[in-house]
C-alpha cells in the first residue's frame, strides 16, 4: 500500500495479528513511511498501545465517542543503553545480516540494548597508520526497524571513536559502507556523514578471497558480486557515553 500510494485506503484490524511490540515500532514505521508521501489512510484498530507511536493526525475512539483533532504528541523515547564487548554478540545478529564474512580484525563490538533486550549491533576496526576507523556489522533486531534506531545507534559509535574513546585513546573519523538504499539516504541527508564513494559493483573477487585467506579466514572472497555500495565518513560529533561490559542487568 505503501508503493501503490492509493489516494485514499482503509486498513481494518490494523496491527491486530502481531506481536505488540512488534505493532508499536510497526506502527511507527508506517506512520513515518506514510508521511514521506501523499494519500489519505484510515487505520482501524482495538488497540490503544499504538497511538502515541503512529502519531495519527486526527484519532476518534469509538468507546467514548471522543474526538482528537491533531493528534500531535511528542512518540515515547526508546532510551538505548550503549556496551562495547566483543564477538559473543555476534550469533543472535548474525542471521540478519545480508553478508556471510570472518570477524574483523582488531575490532570492537558495541550493542545497544534496550532494557534487557539486545537491539542493535555495530564493530569498529582501526586502519592501518591509527588515522581513522571503519565501522560495519551494522545490524537492527527486525521488530525494531523502520524508526531511525539504527543511524541514531550508528551515530553514537562513531561519534565516541571520533572524541577518541576507544581502547587506543586516539580521535579517529569512521567510515562506513552501505549497499542498504535506505540506509544511504539516511546518511546522505544527515549533517554528520559525508558521502565518499558510491560503486556500482563490487571488487575484484579472486583479490579479496586472496586477502581473506591471507589473514586467516575462509578463502571465500566478497568481491564481483555487482553489489551497489555507498561509502561514507562520519564527520560531525554528538555526546554519547558508552559503558563496557555485558547486558545492563548484568552489571
Amino acid at each position: 500500500m505503501i508503493c501503490d500510494r492509493p489516494p485514499v485506503a482503509v486498513v481494518d484490524e490494523f496491527t491486530s495479528v502481531v506481536d505488540r511490540q512488534v505493532a508499536r515500532i510497526g506502527a511507527a514505521a508506517f506512520g513515518k513511511a506514510w508521511r514521506r508521501g501523499s494519500g489519505r489512510v484510515v487505520l482501524l484498530s482495538c488497540h490503544y498501545d499504538i497511538a502515541e507511536w503512529l502519531q495519527p493526525d486526527w484519532l476518534f475512539d469509538t468507546a467514548t465517542g471522543q474526538f482528537t483533532g491533531r493528534y500531535l504528541q511528542c512518540r515515547p523515547a526508546i532510551e538505548v543503553d550503549i556496551r562495547e564487548t566483543d564477538w559473543r554478540w555476534w550469533p543472535h545478529f548474525e542471521p540478519y545480516h545480508y553478508l556471510k564474512l570472518p570477524k574483523a580484525i582488531a575490532a570492537s563490538c558495541y550493542v545497544g540494548w534496550v532494557g534487557n533486550e539486545p537491539v542493535a549491533h555495530l564493530a569498529v576496526s582501526p586502519r592501518p597508520g591509527l588515522r581513522e576507523a571503519r565501522a560495519c556489522r551494522l545490524v537492527v533486531m527486525p521488530e525494531w526497524q523502520g524508526i531511525g534506531l539504527g543511524v541514531r545507534f550508528l551515530d553514537a559509535v562513531c561519534a565516541a571513536w571520533r572524541r577518541g574513546q576507544n581502547r587506543y585513546g586516539r580521535p579517529m573519523p569512521s567510515m562506513f559502507h552501505t549497499s542498504h538504499p535506505g540506509l544511504a539516504a539516511a546518511l546522505r541527508r544527515s549533517p554528520r556523514w559525508a558521502q565518499l564513494s558510491a560503486t556500482l559493483h563490487g571488487s575484484h573477487k579472486r583479490r579479496s578471497a586472496a586477502s581473506i585467506e591471507k589473514s586467516g579466514g575462509a578463502a571465500t572472497g566478497y568481491g564481483g558480486h555487482f553489489r551497489a555500495v555507498q561509502g561514507f565518513r562520519y564527520v560531525e560529533g554528538i555526546d554519547v557515553r558508552i559503558s563496557s561490559g555485558g547486558p545492563p542487568a548484568a552489571k
